[in-house]
């Protein structure tokens, strides 16, 4: 399988796509969504797993917002992970993250997740890069872990926002008064590190890869939110589920 390069995929919707249409589509997929998380649930034996991932300003939130904010938050949650606390960093980097997987029935956001141990800390040398491909070797086991013995269905989305297009949302946070709460000054500093960060994602991508990632251009946030809502729900379908029936 050849090597996945960032710079040569499209950040944008494609041009043949009608925006109007995409998003008359994604409120319809939205709808299939809420019949196929109610088998989920009933049926009690597969889970999902929807891991979020992307620049600064990719729009995690609102993606996870508009794609799940419909569902039934008995059958989904979220989880955002921040740095380790104390505790966090006294155990294996995948320790925090293990307790939050998803169980039976349900679907399990993370919005940001175990891939930050290989992409913040190798972009600020607080690992180096043996660890690091140490950790993706062990991330590609705890996948397998979770997928051969937990039915759980991981959808891993990597929002491939341009770097154009995350100055300009950045800018807005200082300038639209709705936005300013998303301000974080370290955000600047940290879109100063984009080819750091470019060569980070693309190991990761590349080689934790048991669970292949799907790479979604994040520039137009109708088309990122339709072909995550699509992704979701035709791996819901692909589940074939059917209603427990009472034993006669």
């Amino acid at each position: 399988m050849s090597k996945i390069k960032l710079s040569t995929i499209s950040t944008t919707a494609p041009k043949k796509l009608e925006k109007e249409k995409i998003k008359v589509t994604t409120q319809e997929i939205l709808q299939e969504l809420d019949e196929l998380q109610n088998l989920l649930y009933a049926q009690h034996k597969y889970s999902i797993l929807l891991v979020v991932q992307g620049m600064d300003a990719s729009g995690k939130d609102g993606v996870i917002k508009n794609v799940t904010g419909t569902l039934n938050p008995q059958g989904c949650q979220v989880h955002s992970f921040k740095a380790p606390t104390s505790e966090e960093y006294d155990h294996d980097f995948l320790w925090r993250v293990h307790q939050h997987a998803p169980g039976k029935g349900m679907i399990q956001v993370f919005n940001r997740s175990h891939y930050e141990d290989i992409l913040i800390q190798r972009v600020h040398k607080w690992i180096d890069d043996k660890t690091a491909f140490k950790r993706m070797e062990a991330i590609n086991d705890f996948e397998k872990l979770l997928t051969v013995h937990n039915n759980t269905h991981i959808i891993k989305c990597y929002l491939h926002v341009s770097q154009e297009a995350q100055q300009q949302r950045l800018v807005e946070r200082t300038e639209d008064p709705r936005k300013m709460w998303k301000y974080n000054e370290n955000d600047l500093a940290e879109a100063k590190l984009w080819d750091k960060y470019m060569d980070a994602y693309e190991d990761a991508i590349n080689h934790c890869n048991y669970v292949p990632w799907l790479i979604v251009p994040a520039d137009h946030n109708w088309y990122k939110e339709y072909l995550i809502a699509l992704t979701l729900r035709d791996t819901l379908k692909s589940l074939k589920m059917k209603y427990p029936r009472l034993k006669k």
